[in-house]
């Protein structure tokens, strides 16, 4: 009788042992893939950390020659850096004016208008990549306030604004933005096509 009691506690599954081993494989499959997202994102950090911090970083349009970003869209860089290129504003006098906000967001102080890395914010007149076309001149007006404006350096973790004034041979003209900040190893180029008109 004895045995039979013994054999029959031996394979009885009490509520307690089965409710410990479904805890337990919870627990152990929520370790399971936390692991494997910390592992995806190192991964991914080496992969910036092979193809340097200048690199741009986009969700939807590259920022690239190919792909332009639209007015009032963000360049996003692998180190931090943020730059937004507002929609262009009609003046009464036919000229427009536009914005380009550096949003310092990496772990140094930032100087936007380094000598050796000329050429921070230059204008093109037509669509992105396309090579130029009579009477699709844009001048550039206030070439010497946008440069005094990169001056200072930019701190960590603040922003500036860069007024860009612009005056099209005509209206509904393509313009392209292209801004490259500096950056001692690379950094590439974003671009920004606009309509002005």
């Amino acid at each position: 009788m004895d045995t039979e009691q013994a054999a029959a506690n031996a394979t009885d599954t009490s509520p307690v042992a089965s409710a410990r081993g479904f805890y337990g494989c919870v627990i152990a499959l929520i370790a399971f893939f936390t692991l494997i997202a910390l592992g995806a994102h190192a991964l991914n950090e080496f992969e910036k950390g092979l193809d340097g911090d200048g690199q741009l970083e986009q969700p939807g349009l590259a920022g690239s020659v190919s792909q332009p970003l639209g007015p009032g869209t963000t360049a996003r860089y692998e180190d931090g850096l943020r730059v937004t290129v507002g929609r262009p504003e009609r003046h009464d006098d036919g000229t427009y004016g536009v914005t380009v906000t550096f949003k310092n967001g990496t772990d140094e102080t930032l100087r936007l208008d380094e000598e050796a890395f000329s050429g921070t914010i230059d204008v093109a007149p037509g669509a992105s990549g396309q090579d130029y076309a009579p009477g699709r001149h844009v001048s550039w007006l206030n070439r010497d306030e946008s440069a005094s404006a990169l001056a200072p350096p930019l701190p960590e973790g603040e922003e500036r604004t860069v007024p860009v004034t612009l005056e099209p041979a005509r209206a509904g003209s393509p313009v392209t933005l292209e801004v490259t900040p500096p950056h001692p190893g690379y950094r590439e180029t974003a671009y920004f096509q606009l309509t002005l008109g």
